[in-house]
């Protein structure tokens, strides 16, 4: 029965794109990377002061979007780090992979029934947890969209611009070929925010070079095994790609074991986004070229933050802009360190 109640009511917010309560009128659908209210994470100390206090017994809920990719790991670690630090209570669940938005919604049913203070969420679609944010925001709890996928009317948003991961990495391919070439993207999961935006941000902005040829665009769903699969038939289908762009670590680490087997490392550029331990091991054995490195542990820092200022009452900008950098062998030492307080003060310069 309790399988059957939470399939319908993920039927039912796929087909809500809009609130049903008087909260629609006041805001529109949240585009995070061309949202004009917002702040980058620098500027809110400058602005607003210290992070203050958390309110007596709060209690904050977390919806990790799975346990078993170090990414959403990585901004686990960064909700637990602040929530330690400033002394705040914090539970965070996990679904049990990135395909499981029945878990996503049990977790969030759960979090309610304890009646949270406050509640992060990382989709993992745009619409797995419209339902759960209706009733948060029927009971005036502060649901923080925290990067990724976006609920299209959340009223706060705390994550790195998608679009510009993409343009970081056509940027650097427009630099290192001035000539052109044939390239390849593969894709997180479709109905997903930052799979648009990753491909819109690296196709448009290698538009300024016409020699530049997609030659596919394919969908991995964020894992391993489908990217090396796709990486096989795209270099057997098109050899003389000079670049593969994924759209997370995970995928671009499996690119990489394929080039390897086929003798193709080196010729073929592959870069991914995420900027997880792996991808720094590898960039510094000179195979994965490169990564988007959006400092998930500071992402996941700054969300409780953010929540402990929504919580004091002060008027926070809708979309909370946190730090990423494109890492090549040329920087990946300074960013490889990964204590939180050194990444703050180190990305804050």
């Amino acid at each position: 029965m309790k399988n059957l109640k939470t399939g319908l009511k993920l039927f039912v917010a796929s087909l809500v794109f809009t609130s049903l309560t008087a909260f629609s009128a006041e805001l529109t659908d949240l585009s995070p990377d061309t949202e004009a209210d917002r702040i980058s994470w620098i500027k809110l100390e400058q602005k607003y002061g210290k992070a203050p206090d958390f309110p007596k017994d709060t209690f904050i809920g977390a919806i990790v979007k799975t346990a078993n990719i170090p990414f959403w790991n990585s901004i686990n670690k960064g909700y637990e780090f602040m929530a330690q630090k400033m002394g705040v209570k914090l539970e965070s669940l996990a679904a049990k992979n990135e395909e499981d938005p029945l878990g996503q919604l049990d977790i969030a049913e759960t979090l309610l029934a304890k009646n949270v203070t406050a509640i992060l969420a990382s989709p993992q679609t745009d619409v797995t947890l419209q339902l759960p944010f209706e009733e948060s925001l029927s009971a005036k709890i502060p649901f923080v969209n925290v990067s990724d996928a976006v609920v299209p009317q959340t009223r706060y948003f705390v994550g790195g611009m998608h679009y510009r991961n993409g343009m970081d990495v056509a940027e650097w391919f427009l630099e290192k070929y001035p000539h052109g070439g044939e390239v390849a993207v593969i894709e997180g999961l479709p109905l997903v925010y930052a799979t648009t935006q990753r491909s819109r941000g690296f196709i448009n902005t290698l538009k300024k070079n016409h020699d530049f040829k997609i030659v596919e665009k394919v969908c991995g769903n964020w894992a391993f095994e489908d990217a090396k699969k796709l990486t096989e038939e795209i270099i057997s289908k098109h050899p003389n790609v000079i670049g593969i762009y994924c759209h997370n670590d995970v995928m671009a680490l499996g690119a990489v074991e394929t080039l390897k087997k086929k003798n193709r490392l080196g010729s073929i550029s592959v870069f991914g986004t995420d900027g997880i331990a792996q991808a720094y091991e590898s960039i510094a054995k000179g195979e994965l070229t490169g990564t988007v490195d959006s400092f998930p542990e500071v992402t996941g820092a700054i969300a409780v933050q953010v929540v402990a200022r929504i919580l004091k009452g002060q008027m926070i900008p809708r979309v909370v802009v946190t730090p990423q950098k494109l890492i090549t062998k040329s920087n990946f030492k300074t960013f490889q360190n990964r204590d939180i307080d050194y990444l703050m003060a180190e990305l804050a310069k």
